[in-house]
């Protein structure tokens, strides 16, 4: 869907910006772009790697590289790009400290160019200018978005990148239970945190798997949609929700949306189990168990959610406040991990045929 709604049909994709006498004709169903001297183009998604098996190309784009969810697409499309004297790719993307993105910069044949933020303000508008302006300058994270800049390691962050890279995998094992940590904002405007949903399950032999990171802004009918559609995407057994900025109405939010979502749809309610967490404790104190366990190799997370782990890997305590995707991201693993355990017996719950929840839900609603 990216790749059809911001480089084909976006407002400086393809089709936009290609003069009257030589756009292509695109054939969404073929995912192909054909151009009136034959040149043929095919779309291809990065979280489906094995659809670059085969295919060669003379010629490739690659957008967002460093968000990709499964880096092997990479690998897939550098096997296809062999046809002609020549092959090569372009690659438009955020500039995120990672092995390819490092590999590509220290590659003498490949050619760099840096563009900040600022040198596109002809066609930004000055409000939205000014509140980047606002919430990221002089940060690091502006740093990395506005200027384009390879950030090193972070002093201070209780979480490494190469943790991360180490332990992650593509596919999971069979898990004995899977948990959705939920960490909420406080407001619904422009200048709001994001709502942390983190979507996490553990193993048999202790080892956890972070499934997915499904944070949004928002309001709460929204928020609370996403974390139904997950809950039962994913056949989980808990929400683990932090209450202290909205107390009971969290819990409420979640299950009175279950029922109207259901009600919509002409089926009976499916229990939404939601456990309320109220933090006493430090963030750092909270966090660093967690960090503890991916520094040992046992959280592995499947494929790359780049928001999640920048947010890890730049957070220092004490310097700055927790992040969302970060406090969503602790709840579910201390939760399954450090404060229940690897459960012995798993009662058996309900489950909804793949058809029926595709339809009750209204597909992967998220």
């Amino acid at each position: 869907a990216d790749a059809r709604d911001i480089m084909v049909e976006g407002e400086s994709g393809i089709l936009a910006k290609s003069p009257p006498w030589f756009r292509p004709e695109y054939e969404p169903s073929k995912r192909r772009l054909t151009w009136p001297n034959g040149a043929i183009a095919t779309t291809y998604s990065a979280d489906k790697p094995d659809q670059l098996r085969g295919p060669q190309h003379d010629g490739a784009w690659a957008d967002e590289l460093a968000k990709w969810r499964y880096i092997d697409a990479w690998d897939q499309l550098q096997f296809g790009l062999r046809l002609g004297s020549d092959p090569r790719c372009v690659v438009t993307t955020t500039p995120r400290p990672i092995a390819v993105i490092r590999d590509l910069l220290t590659d003498p044949d490949c050619r760099v160019d840096r563009w900040s933020t600022y040198e596109n303000v002809g066609n930004l508008p000055p409000k939205f200018l000014a509140r980047l302006r606002k919430r990221y300058e002089n940060t690091r994270l502006g740093r990395q978005e506005l200027h384009a800049e390879v950030l090193d390691e972070t002093q201070g962050a209780l979480w490494k990148r190469r943790w991360l890279e180490d332990a992650r995998v593509r596919k999971t094992p069979d898990l004995v239970r899977i948990v959705i940590g939920v960490d909420p904002a406080a407001s619904d405007n422009e200048d709001s945190s994001e709502h942390g949903i983190v979507v996490a399950g553990v193993h048999r032999d202790g080892d956890a798997y972070v499934l997915d990171d499904i944070s949004m802004r928002g309001s709460p009918l929204e928020w609370a949609s996403r974390v139904i559609a997950a809950y039962d995407h994913y056949e989980a057994d808990c929400v683990v929700a932090e209450v202290n900025n909205g107390g009971d109405m969290v819990e409420y939010t979640i299950t009175a949306t279950a029922e109207k979502l259901y009600r919509d749809r002409k089926r009976s309610s499916r229990y939404i189990n939601v456990k309320q967490i109220r933090a006493s404790r430090g963030k750092e104190i909270r966090a660093e168990p967690v960090a503890a366990l991916a520094e040992s190799g046992t959280v592995h997370h499947v494929g790359m959610l780049a928001e999640l782990e920048d947010q890890l890997c730049t957070w220092v305590p004490s310097v700055s406040e927790s992040p969302d995707r970060l406090d969503a991201y602790v709840w579910a693993l201390t939760e399954l991990v450090l404060e229940e355990g690897v459960p012995e017996d798993i009662p058996e719950q309900p489950k909804l045929d793949a058809l029926s929840r595709w339809n009750d839900i209204g597909g992967r609603g998220f």
